[in-house]
């Protein structure tokens, strides 16, 4: 529990560094803008081409009667555009912070040389903090999906999916947005995503402390323009935190 209020605390912490220094809030916002837009874009794409997805899913329909054939295609419709909103929550933050890979880098550099640098910085070209970051998102949302693709079907269940499922839900988000929130730290200390994921194991009170409140106040519509980088600065504070006090093979 106490690390839990540790990690909500260098929540409020990063705020009050991005209050201190609005041109590196702006430089927070302008990927999570970017992502957004993009993310639209595509959804607006989905849902422009939805009849053609939902017969090319349902090709057994087609000899069927024209209202049943209708029935299962809207469905299926239904079905695709829920998965790709569920599937743009869960990668919204990794590709975020691959879209805006020079200016987090730039943030948490900032952020640390005020707190007295970094021993041993790795330095990353843009193209490889893209690569990596790139696929190490991809690993994390889809066992993220693992998750919650169940999890979004166990909310149809009466009572169980109105109560235990939503805290489950955003437990789950919490822990894999605090992995993406801390993965520039670790990136800049020549640290892959099996060591991240290792040492924040470790201290998975710090990790969700930092994230349930940043997925929860993402919930709200356009906070996450703020909210995103505040918790990355908080991801980094977090980072340090967690390697200061880690065993030396992952210092």
């Amino acid at each position: 529990m106490r690390d839990f209020v540790k990690g909500v605390g260098f929540f409020g912490r990063g705020l009050g560094i991005l209050l201190r220094s609005p041109k590196l809030l702006l430089l927070g916002v302008l990927p999570v803008v970017v992502t957004a837009l993009l993310l639209a874009a595509g959804l607006i794409a989905l849902i422009y081409w939805i009849d053609d997805l939902s017969a090319l899913v349902t090709p057994f329909a087609e000899d069927w009667a024209e209202v049943w054939r209708a029935a299962v295609r809207i469905a299926a419709g239904i079905a695709l555009v829920g998965l790709a909103v569920v599937v743009g929550m869960v990668s919204f933050s990794a590709l975020t912070l691959a879209v805006g890979g020079p200016f987090y880098e730039h943030i948490a550099e900032k952020v640390e040389d005020d707190l007295g640098g970094v021993p041993g910085d790795a330095e990353l070209s843009w193209w490889r903090m893209l690569w990596v970051g790139l696929r190490d998102g991809v690993l994390l949302a889809l066992r993220s999906l693992l998750f919650t693709l169940p999890l979004t079907v166990a909310g149809f269940v009466p009572v169980v999916g109105q109560t235990v499922v939503p805290v489950l839900t955003a437990l789950v988000s919490a822990w894999f947005l605090a992995l993406e929130l801390v993965a520039v730290s670790f990136y800049r200390r020549g640290m892959d995503l099996r060591q991240r994921q290792a040492a924040m194991r470790r201290r998975r009170g710090l990790a969700l402390g930092l994230g349930l409140p940043a997925t929860l106040l993402c919930m709200i519509p356009f906070a996450a323009l703020v909210v995103f980088p505040v918790a990355f600065v908080g991801g980094v504070l977090v980072a340090r935190e967690t390697l200061r006090t880690a065993v030396p093979a992952h210092a």
